[in-house]
């Protein structure tokens, strides 16, 4: 099969990926192998490609395949898997899988078990023509969802619904969304689900643009204007989340949030200044097995749209490159030349 690999982290400048031909994966028992059909471009898979996270010990191997939200068709199953049949369309998230024995994952929150495997970061992922899959942690899609379309909602879907889930929101709350790209643009979505009024705040004019087609009743454009005007312009939120990846725009975020009001952060990052008035800080990592059912219904009766652009496999580097100079719009998939 064709397969994107990574040998050494190294900036995406330098085109560090690589297309070549290596042998069909193997499956072992609770398995399934999926022929590839769609593959979404996650800015993780950037940081783990440029060696932002080789202190966290990603990526776990090498060579390595990336790409953590993919749809494929069932080739193979393993002779105990009884969920999946040949030929059915089937969703992988990040969350490869999880011990299923520790405190998290027996309170259904096996997306923070500290056992767990990642896609595309410590097992392979769908920069390829075929991966393997764990069947217990893998969905089915539905026919109603394009290829395409439905595998931004493995990685932006499932991390938006997290994220939002845990901004405590409700009908007349307010919410500043931080970042919109890949996943702030779902953010949006599942926020209006929620009956927030909700504040885009990003740098890039296009983003802006998509979040008021999306629903935001309100833009803040930090490309003009000085921290004072723009926090005067969000005016205090109840919830602010950030998808940004700096840790400025964290600080930036918790300012802008009312005393007693929620920081949720999607990022890896520090609190460099101490909280005060009872603010609250969270993290969110993607989701739990659940909530990515839940996205995949809400995505099949129309409730959520991811936007995307597609291109060749083989464009993996420009495309990564198109990414980092913030060239695309919202959510870049990949898929292998023969689909088409």
């Amino acid at each position: 099969m064709k397969a994107v690999l990574l040998r050494k982290p190294k900036p995406i400048e330098q085109n560090p990926l690589d297309l070549e031909n290596v042998p069909i994966p193997n499956i072992a028992s609770g398995q399934v192998l999926l022929r590839v059909t769609a593959c979404g471009v996650c800015r993780s898979n950037l940081h783990m490609i440029e060696g932002d996270w080789v202190k966290h010990g990603m990526p776990a191997k090498s060579p390595i395949i990336p790409g953590h939200e993919i749809v494929g068709r069932v080739a193979r199953v393993a002779n105990d898997v009884t969920s999946f049949r040949e030929g059915e369309k089937v969703g992988v998230m990040a969350l490869w899988s999880s011990c299923g024995k520790c405190e998290f994952c027996l309170s259904g929150r096996e997306n923070i078990c500290q056992s767990r495997h990642m896609t595309g970061e410590t097992v392979d992922g769908g920069y390829a023509e075929y991966i393997v899959a764990n069947a217990d942690y893998a969905y089915h899609v539905p026919d109603n969802l394009k290829d395409s379309e439905a595998a931004p909602l493995f990685c932006p879907g499932i991390s938006a619904y997290g994220a939002v889930k845990k901004a405590q929101l409700s009908p007349g709350k307010k919410v500043a969304i931080f970042g919109i790209g890949g996943v702030g643009h779902m953010a949006i979505q599942f926020a209006r689900l929620y009956g927030a009024d909700v504040v885009a705040v990003s740098r890039n004019t296009q983003h802006l643009k998509l979040a008021e087609k999306l629903g935001a009743g309100q833009i803040v454009n930090t490309s003009e204007g000085t921290l004072s005007e723009w926090l005067k312009e969000i005016g205090p939120v109840d919830s602010s989340i950030v998808f940004a990846p700096s840790g400025t725009v964290v600080q930036f975020a918790i300012k802008a949030t009312k005393p007693g009001g929620i920081t949720v952060t999607g990022i890896w990052t520090e609190i460099a200044e101490p909280l005060a008035d009872e603010r609250k800080v969270t993290n969110s990592l993607i989701g739990s097995r659940n909530d990515m059912k839940k996205v995949i219904v809400l995505a099949s009766a129309g409730k959520i749209r991811p936007v995307y652009d597609e291109f060749k496999l083989e464009r993996v580097n420009e495309v990564l490159n198109m990414l980092n100079k913030g060239d695309i719009l919202a959510r870049a998939v990949l898929f292998p030349e023969q689909e088409r």
